[in-house]
């Protein structure tokens, strides 16, 4: 089995799992705090990304690819040279910015976010942006090295500790108010990242076959070059990274004071966007783990290919991972599409937010197409493009909520339109510079019959879930239409031929020669290893 597929099959796993946890941390939240509870602290979210993306300045992207390109010559020097200017480089960058967090959240929550409940969310949130850029340069150590069991197993204690906490704190502190039972759901988010940096440290302790502290500054005092190669790759990332971080960080902004021209509250506001991003997205980003697995791998597998000129290898790899979302991702649409009411009332206990899946879950498939895209244009040393397609969709996406959201006839509805417009945008802007770089065939009549299958199974569970028998539970009805329609999707894609037989017995393709493996049911040319 390859590195590549081996990595995307633990990632996918893990992913999986810390999505489910993850998911179940949201579920908690939201019955402990509810709406306006989960609305402080999706506000305070987009603060902590953006000071994480300038910590990490674009680095985890570019060590992996560095890594697997010195790993492919076996240039064990220039690895270590990488790890030691890294983690030097975030570790100062976060002795600045974590204080700055602190000294300006007051100004934050008061002044543009138009809440000074947000300001303890942001005060409970900062001191995790220096653990987290350390172990973002050892994730990315090890991704270069196409071992992701470290990377995988950390998220799982991540989440674990996490969920282990956040009942205990946030019932504690809610008597105090919701304020401060959203900081103490930061908190406990602060605490898993702690746990799972000291995993990853003491992995990367027993793994490594160099000493990291030995000639620590002699290595960072020669790293120059090291680190304006680093730097080609990590500042175009950055950049792109930066836009979408600061199109976040605007986002609750924006929201608040478009809605408040729009004649909504603040405290409405605040529940009707924790409604949206607190409820609704979470549920719609779930099989996104599926994209981040994938796009986590394909970066060093991309990078190796095109180091070795191999282009058939890199549009088969690119292949691989767009059949496996539009898959995944129309089944994930069409459960729903359909169960949205219902999953909501299980899941919350309020339909609040089923209407934003309905207005959206159509148009995530060009979502989850993102993070593949955006992963093989920095494999390709096509970044600075990625970054600006960000920057195009964050400019379309900020001008159409703020267009929208400030008219009462859309409200809320606005910032979910807005969001449709910035996402759809950057796929398919991503995937026509990766056109002008890989050549690439397109299946039309297997993503026709994706497109049938879709309607077919959505059909069959719409008719199951209103015919099962009234006195059944409602969460065991939801189950019952969520396996049924899972169950026909499946049978209807081996039946239509878009996945191989051979290929769900192997796991998928454990073994078995590229050669001889097929994209969307059609065989795909011989590839060089």
């Amino acid at each position: 089995m390859s590195k590549f597929i081996k990595g995307t099959l633990i990632l996918l796993a893990a992913g999986l799992i810390t999505r489910v946890l993850g998911f179940i941390n949201r579920i908690v939240i939201a019955r402990f705090i509810g709406a306006e509870g989960v609305g402080l602290y999706m506000m305070a979210v987009p603060t902590f990304i953006l000071a994480i993306t300038i910590t990490q300045l674009g680095l985890p992207v570019a060590i992996s690819k560095n890594v697997a390109e010195a790993e492919a010559v076996g240039d064990k020097g220039k690895v270590k040279k990488i790890l030691v200017v890294s983690l030097a480089t975030t570790i100062t960058l976060s002795a600045i910015f974590t204080p700055l967090l602190l000294v300006t959240a007051p100004m934050l929550a008061d002044t543009l976010l138009t809440d000074a409940r947000t300001l303890y969310p942001l005060l409970a949130i900062a001191p995790v942006v220096p653990i987290i850029a350390i172990s973002s340069v050892i994730r990315g150590y090890f991704q270069g090295k196409q071992n992701m069991k470290p990377v995988a197993l950390s998220q799982l204690i991540e989440q674990l500790i996490r969920i282990a906490l956040i009942a205990f704190m946030t019932k504690a502190f809610i008597p105090y108010g919701i304020e401060y039972a959203a900081a103490a759901a930061m908190a406990s988010s602060v605490i898993g990242e702690l746990a799972s940096l000291l995993y990853l440290l003491t992995t990367f302790k027993l793994k490594k076959k160099f000493p990291v502290r030995k000639q620590f500054f002699t290595y960072v005092r020669s790293g120059k070059g090291t680190f304006q190669e680093l730097m080609s790759i990590a500042i175009p990332t950055t950049g792109s990274r930066m836009i979408g971080s600061l199109s976040w960080f605007f986002e609750p902004i924006v929201v608040s004071h478009s809605l408040a021209l729009a004649g909504i509250a603040a405290v409405a506001a605040t529940e009707q966007y924790g409604s949206l991003t607190g409820f609704a997205l979470p549920l719609l980003m779930l099989p996104s783990f599926i994209t981040q697995s994938l796009a986590t791998s394909l970066v060093p597998a991309i990078s190796e290919a095109h180091s070795k000129n191999n282009m058939k290898l890199v549009e088969y790899r690119l292949q691989q991972a767009l059949r496996f979302v539009f898959l995944s991702g129309g089944l994930a649409v069409v459960v729903l599409y359909i169960l949205a009411d219902p999953l909501m009332e299980v899941l919350y206990g309020s339909e609040s937010g089923s209407g934003f899946i309905k207005l959206m879950a159509p148009f995530f498939i060009l979502y989850y197409y993102q993070g593949p895209l955006q992963a093989t244009l920095q494999a390709l040393n096509l970044a600075r493009a990625a970054m600006i397609n960000s920057l195009i969709g964050a400019v379309v996406k900020t001008a159409v909520i703020f267009a929208l959201a400030s008219q009462p006839a859309f409200g809320i509805n606005g910032v979910a339109i807005g969001l449709l417009v910035g996402f759809v945008l950057v796929s398919l802007l991503h995937f026509a510079t990766v056109l002008k770089k890989v050549s690439f065939t397109f299946y039309i009549r297997d993503y026709l019959k994706t497109f049938f299958i879709m309607g077919v199974a959505g059909f069959a569970g719409a008719w199951i879930m209103t015919h099962l028998p009234a006195g059944q539970p409602l969460a065991l009805k939801v189950l019952l239409s969520a396996i049924a329609i899972t169950i026909i999707y499946s049978l209807l894609v081996l039946l239509l031929g878009l996945l191989q037989k051979d290929e769900l017995i192997r796991i998928p393709w454990i073994g078995k020669p590229l050669s001889k493996l097929a994209i969307f049911g059609q065989p795909h040319p011989t590839l060089k290893r």
